[in-house]
């Protein structure tokens, strides 16, 4: 018998990695509540702080000090990170539905997905202009057209539409970063920048002594201010307003006010008359109370504000308190916002101006404040805390149940099984690709799949299992799919039939049917695309989530690939890039951008089905799949079988983004000393460490790469296909070369 952590029984979700969010997220993590799965979902993985926005686009902030990496956060809050786009609330069935993969429950969930600018109404907006929100789609747009006017002949024009702060800011942001590009001190060849407004002022919300500060300092740098001219069409080469002033630019940028997804008046939750989400002083929905929401996307009734980050800055500490009252089912405590606030607002240079009620200043001091309070606020989120855990344990949530799933133990054997109930619950949801020669499967509910062997193929078979390496469960089915059917393709066999071993901590019924029904639609996506039956498999309570595979594949008996074969003077052709064991062996130390595992979840997913074939078709007849040994571990295996050696180039070992910095960091993957042991078997070891790429060879990947041997004269046209294919980072890695006497099998250069 075991002694069980506490169950999962409540999920709170978030959606949006907006600025109320992340505060939550780092809340949660310094006190967690025991009993909540934490889920964030957003379609970012960066999320950019609005405050140090212009600095950015005036090239004052790199990428990094200008934005929060998410998993970092989530990994520091134990959070479960769903790097998708919702696409549709239902309040009545607590689901959220998304873009790309399957609906979650919630039994709590939090909106901060911000605003968009509102271009609904003008004609050719949606199509020509660049709108500023959301912010992370703005930024690849921007150095889009930063591109496109570095290749102009002449120097740009440009047109930003709203004259508010935001537009004000960003005009002079883009002014100053374009005028880097040229070189003539000649007024005429820089970039001419225009606003565009409908009132008759420029920054309407602020006191007059602000707007004549931001009056001198546009004329000064030369922006034209069309006021009163609301923009009624914009166009390929330029806009129309309602005076019928027309204007020829290359670029339009919009800064308008905010509008809201429509997905959230299509949920049936109460918004206002914009379509922002209608909250109560608690940051609550007035109309559904297990609903909440922040920043942007919240209209709070009884405090109307402008849409401004500061509001949603500070209302991440009592949305991160109500939040946590509402599990604990206590009574949510109202927020009420100050009614004014300090606003810095910079002008392009290192140079700002300070609004607040009636007064104002100006200054390079000024920036400084606002460089010291925008760095001062990243770092809050940019360098966590180490945790112990602390010697307090906060109270946990239990579940509405008259009978909650609570016990002090836990059964092992077969009593460990996930229960029946939600077992078939989460099997309802399953259609898996269904194949002749697989008659009985997991439809039939018999205890073993009936599988069949044509005459002239052997059934070639293996199995993968592991703890979960994501904790997206939809994303760690495809990936544990991905890796096991990797095994069949290295065979060269056409992959048959899989059995699921999967392993499921301790929940209340729901959320562990959840949990196996998010895993196996992850799998069964990829087995279908695979065209493999998932026919059956075994559940088990587990100390964490894990997931594995029996996989069957059939082959023609006289063609299957083995480790095996290789030849002399064959070349070594790699299909992916390595890095996936020190890049997340990063992220649990807080170490890895979120990018780097995003990189990395991308070649996880890729299938090496495709990669076999065209392997075979140019001449392989010796191939492995590179996993838990790493290249030099699977790589000896070959050599072994084969009698030969090898000669490994480590200059060409191609690598995921961010792996090499992990390792001169000093992260390794806690399976690496053991595969390091094959230093033994490299022939010049003395001088192999020096390069910084050595280390690569001995990190463990999960759903790696495919490794083979290639006839020199098919290498070319191999890799050729292979990259056409989509195998962008395949390579050859090294030559095939006679065994030597003392048995090192391996020599690097």
């Amino acid at each position: 018998m075991l002694v069980s952590p506490t169950p999962i029984v409540k999920d709170l979700v978030l959606v949006g990695g907006g600025h109320s969010h992340i505060t939550v997220l780092k809340k949660f993590g310094m006190k967690p509540v025991p009993g909540v799965q934490l889920t964030l979902v957003c379609r970012d993985v960066h999320t950019p702080y609005s405050g140090m926005l212009p600095g950015l686009i005036a090239g004052h902030y790199t990428y990094d000090e200008a934005h929060i990496d998410l998993r970092k956060l989530c990994v520091f809050s134990s959070t479960r990170f769903i790097h998708d786009e919702v696409l549709r609330l239902d309040p009545n069935r607590r689901t959220l539905h998304f873009r790309q993969r399957p609906p979650i429950p919630y039994d709590l969930v939090s909106l901060n997905i911000g605003s968009t600018p509102d271009m609904r109404d003008i004609d050719g907006a949606r199509e020509h202009a660049v709108p500023v929100k959301p912010i992370s789609e703005f930024l690849p747009r921007w150095e889009a057209l930063l591109q496109r006017v570095k290749n102009l002949d002449t120097a740009p024009i440009i047109a930003v539409v709203g004259a508010g702060a935001g537009g004000v800011e960003l005009t002079l942001a883009i002014q100053h970063r374009l005028r880097g590009h040229f070189v003539s001190v000649d007024r005429a060849s820089m970039p001419e920048m225009h606003i565009f407004c409908a009132t008759p002022e420029i920054l309407p919300t602020h006191n007059r002594k602000v707007r004549a500060r931001f009056e001198r300092i546009l004329a000064e740098r030369g922006v034209t201010v069309h006021r009163e001219s609301p923009v009624v069409k914009v166009t390929a080469d330029g806009l129309r307003t309602a005076t019928g002033w027309r204007g020829r630019f290359h670029e339009v940028v919009w800064v308008t006010k905010a509008a809201a997804a429509p997905w959230l008046s299509d949920s049936g939750i109460a918004t206002d008359s914009r379509g922002f989400l209608r909250v109560d002083e608690s940051l609550r929905a007035v109309s559904h109370p297990n609903v909440y929401a922040a920043g942007d996307v919240a209209a709070v009734d009884a405090h109307p504000r402008e849409k401004a980050g500061v509001f949603a800055v500070r209302q991440g500490p009592p949305l991160a308190e109500n939040l946590r009252r509402a599990l604990w089912g206590r009574p949510s405590r109202p927020f009420r916002p100050q009614r004014q606030f300090l606003s810095l607002v910079s002008t392009g240079d290192q140079y700002a101006v300070a609004s607040r009620s009636g007064w104002s200043f100006e200054g390079e001091w000024v920036w400084k404040l606002k460089d010291w309070i925008d760095r001062r606020f990243m770092d809050k989120y940019q360098e966590l805390p180490a945790m112990d855990g602390g010697s307090q344990i906060p109270p946990a949530v239990t579940p509405d149940d008259p009978e909650p799933p609570q016990h002090d133990i836990r059964c092992r054997g077969c009593a460990s099984k996930i229960g029946a109930t939600p077992l078939l619950g989460a099997l309802d949801s399953i259609e898996p690709f269904w194949r002749e020669d697989v008659p009985d499967g997991l439809g039939s509910r018999d205890d073993a799949a009936i599988l069949k062997v044509p005459a002239g193929k052997s059934l070639v078979q293996s199995v993968d299992f592991f703890p979960a390496i994501v904790d997206d469960p939809f994303l760690f089915g495809q990936i544990a799919a991905n890796h096991a059917l990797s095994d069949i393709f290295a065979m060269g066999a056409v992959p048959q039939s899989a059995l699921a071993v999967a392993g499921i901590p301790f929940s209340a019924p729901e959320k562990t049917e959840d949990l196996l029904r998010q895993m196996l639609l992850g799998a069964n996506e990829i087995f279908r695309e695979t065209r493999t039956n998932l026919a059956g498999g075994h559940t088990s309570e587990c100390p964490e989530l894990a997931l594995g595979f029996v996989v069957n594949g059939i082959a023609d008996t006289d063609k299957v690939m083995r480790k095996g074969g290789l030849q002399c003077g064959d070349a070594l052709v790699l299909t992916k890039a390595l890095g996936t064991g020190v890049l997340f062996a990063a992220e649990m130390r807080l170490q890895a951008k979120g990018r780097w595992i995003d990189g990395a979840i991308g070649s996880m997913l890729q299938s090496s089905q495709r990669a076999a074939d065209i392997l075979h078709t140019y001449g392989a007849v010796a191939c492995t799949d590179i996993t838990g040994f790493g290249l030099a571990g699977h790589l000896v295996e070959m050599l072994e079988a084969s009698g030969v050696a090898a000669e490994i180039h480590l200059r060409s070992l191609p690598r995921l983004a961010g792996a090499l910095a992990c390792l001169k960091a000093g992260v390794f993957s806690s399976l690496y000393p053991e595969n390091l042991k094959l230093w033994a078997r490299v022939s010049n070891s003395d001088v192999a460490p020096d390069h910084p790429a050595f280390a690569l060879m001995f990190d463990p990947q999960t759903s790696g790469g495919l490794l083979s041997g290639i006839p020199e004269s098919n290498v070319a046209d191999c890799l050729e296909a292979l990259r056409e294919a989509g195998y962008e980072r395949a390579s050859r890695i090294g030559m095939v070369r006679h065994a030597p006497a003392d048995g090192n099998l391996l020599s690097v250069i």
